[in-house]
């Protein structure tokens, strides 16, 4: 447990402290067997007036940092001689002095865990076993099996609490690994593929170069370069949301328009031509999503005679160069020996015809 929270914790078991003596001294006054009631003896008002002293005082330290390494430890401490005091000014079949035994155990096993609790249970039965077996008062003998109650009481406090701190941990497991497999799975389906698409486009530049056709090079290499910037800013802003940070407010994006898609998708096919279509399908998406400025798009997938047709459809802002594909779709198509081409329709947006053999 980080220090923070350790110091948080502290806070919150000083307030219960200050509360369980605020507590004690009402439920006291007000309890016939303890005297009367509306009835506190003068010592056992003056013994937990000094432990409501004590709860204050403890709780203005730990607010303001003083003493935070060994102030839980002389808590503790001070905790078990409070409970043996009002055992001695209050004892009684229904006496608060068992609630203070409680409460320190209960504050062990919060803050470090179940040895110490047993630990703190088993200094507390024998004390309590102890005032209880030796007092002057043959009567409160009687009650001496109250330590032994105390004592499983403070084992079942500890050993829950080790089952629960087990609980949250295995929990924190499987959330972790969740998170891990959520992450990979978005790198690997976004980020990894726009990497590949990056290496095609680089190995079609090559080749342009090769045959000494640098127009044509350099247009697809500033394609290349605006492709590469936009993916570096998704990738910056989705490091920045791993890391919690603010992302800074673009009223742009507050305009974009959510779209709804249709998709429909049979067909059969080997393995690799299967994946390749759905990654085609998948980057038609993201254009209407990211550029394409729609609200209603259609993915339409089917196979007849060995070929299969998509076909992608938006009512968005269609293409900036009507006579060009995007690279991305276009590259994927183009290695597997299939055919797109742009269809023009009589309503705006991007439409594009995908014919690719099944394999």
């Amino acid at each position: 447990m980080r220090a923070t929270d350790l110091t948080k914790l502290d806070v919150n078991i000083s307030r219960a402290r200050v509360v369980l003596s605020l507590v004690a001294v009402l439920s006291i006054y007000i309890d016939p067997a303890t005297g009367g009631v509306f009835y506190i003896s003068r010592y056992a008002l003056i013994t937990l007036g000094l432990h409501l002293l004590y709860s204050v005082c403890a709780l203005v330290a730990i607010s303001r940092r003083v003493g935070t390494r060994y102030l839980p430890a002389v808590s503790t401490a001070l905790d078990i001689l409070f409970a043996a005091a009002v055992v001695i000014v209050t004892e009684g079949p229904t006496s608060a002095s068992y609630v203070f035994f409680v409460f320190a155990i209960l504050t062990v096993d919060c803050r470090t865990g179940f040895r110490d609790a047993v630990s703190v249970t088993l200094c507390s039965g024998f004390v309590y076993f102890l005032l209880l077996a030796f007092s002057a008062d043959g009567s409160k003998r009687l009650y001496a099996m109250r330590a032994a109650y105390l004592t499983i009481t403070g084992y079942l406090i500890g050993f829950i609490g080790q089952q629960r701190a087990k609980f949250e941990s295995r929990i924190r497991e499987l959330e972790t690994g969740a998170e891990r497999h959520r992450i990979a799975r978005s790198l690997h389906d976004g980020y990894v593929q726009a990497l590949a698409g990056v290496v095609l486009r680089l190995e079609t530049c090559r080749e342009l170069l090769a045959r000494e056709r640098r127009t044509e090079a350099a247009l697809h290499l500033k394609e290349l370069q605006t492709g590469v910037s936009r993916e570096f800013d998704q990738v910056r802003a989705y490091v920045r949301s791993l890391a919690n940070l603010d992302q800074t407010f673009n009223p742009a994006l507050a305009n974009i328009p959510e779209t709804r898609f249709r998709i429909q998708a049979a067909f059969s096919a080997h393995g690799l031509v299967v994946e390749q279509i759905f990654q085609i399908m998948l980057e038609g998406m993201r254009n209407a999503l990211r550029h394409g400025d729609a609200r209603n798009a259609t993915i339409d997938a089917s196979e007849d005679n060995g070929i299969i047709r998509v076909s992608i459809r938006d009512d968005g802002v269609g293409f900036a160069d009507e006579g060009k594909p995007p690279w991305a779709i276009a590259s994927r198509v183009a290695e597997f020996g299939g055919h797109l081409r742009i269809a023009r329709g009589e309503s705006r947006g991007a439409h594009l015809e995908i014919e690719m053999p099944a394999g």
